[in-house]
């Protein structure tokens, strides 16, 4: 399963009650503060709602460790 690196870039100052609630639900406190989810349908609406504020980036999965 693919993974998407999100990154903070502008200020939460100005958005709306709303916009705040989903970058505290994908774990962004601070500008340039980065976190990693995998990449679901639930995640991708809260980036499409604050897709003004956030970076995304596709991660490319690690290999499984062998043995």
């Amino acid at each position: 399963m693919a993974k998407l690196k999100i990154t903070q870039i502008k200020s939460r100052i100005g958005a709306t009650e709303r916009q705040c609630k989903n970058l505290d639900a994908l774990g962004l406190k601070k500008i340039n503060a980065s976190v990693e989810h995998d990449d679901s349908v639930i995640i991708k609406g809260m980036i499409e709602r604050v897709k003004h504020l956030v970076k995304v980036e596709e991660v490319a999965a690690k290999a499984a460790k062998a043995e």
